[in-house]
């Protein structure tokens, strides 16, 4: 017990008759939402095919806790990857409203982000943040496999952040723009 004491300071700490891991809620949850991340894929356009090859064999985001789900009801991150339509804007809100809270968003690459080099497309949204609220954006065209983990690690620091006394574990509901982490 004197190694996890000697390692996590600030939330370990010595039970009157014996030795004890005393803990904030607020680092229970977080540390267990951060050690599990299941992403739905909304994958739209070329960046999917990174998105793909992160999730396969010689990147294998599984050691991280992160397993792609078929179903929005079952995850907590949505992966916007590739070029948003106005026609799609409607579906990806919906997906986003089927999720239960708390709710992550990452924008992965330049197209998502926004509108990439068709942003003069009357028919391309300028931005998926222009729809729903996105919590990380990956650049690039296409990013590759180790830009999305590093934004997924990014988006892991901000979960660790998070506390339970303000909105039940989640951040305030809005509909578009960037969310704040205050």
């Amino acid at each position: 017990m004197g190694i996890v004491l000697d390692k996590l300071p600030g939330v370990c700490g010595v039970l009157p008759g014996g030795a004890g891991v005393l803990a904030a809620s607020d680092e229970v949850v977080n540390w267990a939402r951060k050690r599990s991340v299941w992403p739905v894929t909304f994958g739209l356009a070329c960046c999917a095919i990174e998105m793909m090859a992160a999730y396969a064999a010689r990147f294998d985001t599984d050691r991280l806790g992160i397993f792609p789900r078929p179903s929005p009801r079952q995850a907590d991150l949505l992966i916007i990857a590739g070029t948003v339509v106005k026609k799609m804007a409607e579906p990806i809100v919906q997906i986003f409203h089927q999720m239960p809270e708390p709710r992550w968003v990452l924008s992965l690459g330049s197209c998502s982000n926004c509108g990439g080099p068709y942003y003069d497309s009357y028919s391309v949204v300028k931005g998926v943040d222009k729809i729903i609220p996105v919590d990380v954006y990956v650049a690039g065209c296409p990013p590759r496999p180790e830009a999305l983990i590093y934004g997924i690690l990014e988006l892991q620091k901000k979960i660790e952040k998070m506390s339970l006394a303000r909105g039940a574990g989640a951040t305030a509901q809005i509909e578009t723009g960037p969310r704040r982490y205050d």
